[in-house]
């Protein structure tokens, strides 16, 4: 979005510039008075920011009292819709400053607290929040050490709020426990579109929990759950949700243990889905055996979605190349990569990345046509 000029102009243009000016200076003015009042220093990038629906403030180290000045300084604010506080040592006492704000503010509705070590008290707090505010589209908490206690709190929100899209819990530090308390709350949940809960530590029993909400949910779109333990008897969960689900479009299975037996619990989930448009099942010891399975569920089902298929990156034999050849055929349109189009993402201070090419399975020369 293009800077709002400090000048004045004549005509529309020079008015609505007063406008947004006059805007920014009450906010500058109401920020300082709260920075004051908290005794803190107040935070150069809001101040030097120019005009626009997006406030930033990432890594600027505000902690809890920087937190409730920047609250109080948007109670009243109408111009911020989307605002980004990640990585700022917030804490709960800080993130329960931001939650107060946002049951009055009725206007942002994108927040992102990822990496604020919100902890229990964080978690209430939005829990909180989210039982009165209607305006959050899109919430990311990533990397706030939420763990099974947390969850409970979280699955309360989850099942009375039906606004929020789009929710991000991933780099977490849920269990078996938080799968079956956020399990039922999934299942229960009326409005998320996109969850992202990978990188947790999710293992057969919660898996499980986790993968039958999503059978009874009817809404959500988008699910990532890479980077857990859902081993076979999660697999298997997840296969039985596949034949129920006829919502989901998207989901990320990858790096979850998930072997031979799991993958044909899954296959047999895709031989009467009808939804599912993408699938990610890379970083599975699933051999060729798993793999083949799953083409062969494709093959199946004549009325099939899927249009992105990623498998893991093992050797090509004879029966797994000429099955990859054949759903190519019946599937023209199938995009069907091993090894994946993969970022791998490790939680670290660098957050360092990643990047592996896809291979791309097709006709006898590796090619998608």
């Amino acid at each position: 979005m293009a800077a709002v000029s400090g000048g004045g102009g004549s005509g529309a243009d020079g008015g609505s510039s007063g406008e947004e000016d006059a805007g920014g200076s009450a906010r500058e003015s109401r920020y300082r008075a709260a920075c004051r009042a908290c005794g803190v220093t107040p935070a150069s990038a809001l101040l030097q920011r120019t005009a626009g629906p997006l406030l930033s403030l990432r890594h600027r180290g505000l902690g809890p009292r920087g937190a409730k000045a920047l609250a109080l300084s948007l109670m009243v604010d109408t111009s911020i819709l989307m605002l980004d506080l990640s990585d700022n040592w917030l804490q709960g006492e800080g993130a329960a400053a931001i939650a107060e704000m946002l049951k009055e503010n009725c206007y942002i509705s994108a927040v992102d607290l990822s990496d604020n070590k919100l902890g229990i008290e964080g978690a209430k707090a939005f829990s909180a929040m989210l039982l009165e505010n209607t305006t959050i589209v899109s919430l990311q908490l990533s990397g706030n050490e939420f763990d099974d206690h947390a969850a409970k709190y979280l699955a309360d929100a989850l099942t009375a709020n039906s606004k929020v899209e789009i929710l991000d819990l991933s780099y977490n530090m849920f269990g078996d426990k938080a799968g079956e308390i956020l399990g039922r709350a999934i299942a229960e949940n009326i409005g998320l579109k996109e969850l992202k809960i990978s990188w947790n530590h999710f293992h057969s029993q919660g898996a499980a929990a986790l993968a039958k909400g999503l059978g009874a949910n009817i809404y959500l779109k988008v699910l990532d759950v890479s980077y857990n333990g859902f081993g076979n008897s999660g697999a298997a969960a997840l296969g039985e949700a596949l034949k129920a689900n006829n919502v989901l479009e998207e989901l990320n299975v990858s790096n979850n243990r998930i072997s031979v037996e799991g993958a044909l619990h899954i296959a047999g989930g895709l031989k009467e889905n009808k939804s599912l448009k993408r699938l990610n099942m890379t970083r599975n010891p699933m051999q060729s055996e798993g793999c083949c399975g799953v083409l062969k569920a494709l093959q199946a089902n004549s009325g099939t979605g899927i249009d992105i298929l990623d498998l893991p990156d093992i050797p090509m034999n004879k029966e797994l190349a000429e099955l990859c050849d054949a759903v190519k055929i019946l599937f023209p349109n199938l995009l069907l990569r091993y090894g994946g189009n993969m970022k791998l993402q490790r939680k670290s201070q660098l957050k360092a990345e990643l990047r592996t090419q896809p291979k791309v399975v097709g006709n006898s020369q590796n090619a998608v046509a």
